[in-house]
């Protein structure tokens, strides 16, 4: 069972959606131009419209096995938790634009009714250092995706996997991926039960944000470490971040995983600003809110800013990642 869900929280879900973009008129003197707006929020499994970074998509042609989708998104100039620094953006709003990706085309593409769990299996991507360079306007990139290996169980979606190319200015900067697999509420239900939406353990002290690319302890997921337990941080579970926990889930989401394993490469490693420019992960199970979770990490000895990041629960493997640190060049 992998540890990466998703699903629409009951709070934001409203009416029925439409399925898919209509085509634009030709424009007129009796029309508006054409707006820019971001996609609802409900397609993305987002309750603030604020951290939905996608704004649009529709079909494109047809080449080769799979379903063909352009999907677009900005990302801002300013983020509360993922903001820019140096003069790049944050490597960590191209992997919450990939994860936003197989929701949408989940629901408005694939007919997947919300309330519907998404368990992600992997996420993967690999960047040049220029897509992230940030400028005077947010930063619009286009995601060319395509869907394949899509699989039902009677006329739902059970699974499926994606492949992107991040391009921005004409020039594909980016590759990554990601599959996962679609749950009905009833069978969540069953696999989950009654799970709580928060923790009631303590919150242990952060460690220095200066060390893992933050001014503010408010967003380190990672614990002072204790003594004799070097490459080991305990995880820091805070139910009352806006952005890792936009709305209440029954686990750790997944993006609170990312983060803690790019923290815990820069940890490591002492490149606290050093850039995300490649990730492989595996999820196998989900984070619990009632036992410590324990984020590791091994430095590749032969590989400056390749750090391997594995996280523990219960003496269990909940996902492991494999990350490189890249030096910014301005």
């Amino acid at each position: 069972m992998p540890y990466l869900s998703s699903t629409v929280p009951m709070s934001v879900q409203g009416p029925a959606l439409p399925v898919a973009p209509r085509t634009p008129k030709p424009y007129g003197t009796t029309m508006r131009p054409p707006l820019t707006t971001t996609v609802p929020r409900e397609y993305v499994h987002r309750a603030a419209v604020s951290e939905v970074l996608l704004t649009g998509w529709e079909p494109a042609a047809y080449s080769g096995a799979g379903d063909r989708f352009l999907v677009r998104a900005q990302w801002p100039r300013g983020h509360s938790l993922f903001a820019p620094a140096g003069g790049y953006q944050d490597p960590m709003l191209l992997i919450e634009s990939i994860r936003q990706i197989g929701s949408l085309l989940a629901h408005a593409e694939y007919g997947v009714p919300f309330g519907h769990q998404f368990l992600m299996w992997d996420m993967s991507f690999t960047a040049r250092p220029e897509l992230l360079l940030a400028d005077a306007t947010p930063t619009e990139v286009e995601l060319h995706t395509v869907c394949r290996d899509v699989a039902r169980r009677g006329r739902n979606l059970s699974s499926m996997r994606y492949d992107v190319t991040v391009v921005r200015d004409g020039a594909p900067l980016a590759t990554a991926g990601a599959a996962f697999s679609c749950t009905s509420p009833a069978v969540h239900r069953r696999l989950r039960g009654d799970r709580p939406t928060s923790s009631h353990r303590p919150t242990p002290p952060a460690v220095d944000p200066a060390l893992v690319g933050h001014t503010s302890d408010r967003h380190v997921v990672l614990a002072e470490p204790e003594p004799g337990t070097a490459g080991r941080w305990e995880l820091r579970v805070d139910t009352t971040h806006p952005v890792f926990f936009d709305h209440p889930v029954d686990h750790i989401p997944g993006m609170v995983l990312m983060e803690a394993a790019r923290q815990v490469a820069h940890a490591s490693t002492g490149l606290n600003d050093a850039l995300v420019t490649s990730l492989t992960s595996e999820f196998f199970r989900y984070a619990e809110f009632d036992a410590p979770c324990w984020i590791e990490a091994e430095p590749h000895s032969g590989a400056p800013g390749r750090v391997k990041v594995r996280g523990v629960q219960n003496d269990r493997t909940v996902f492991t990642a494999d990350m490189l640190l890249s030096p910014r060049t301005r």
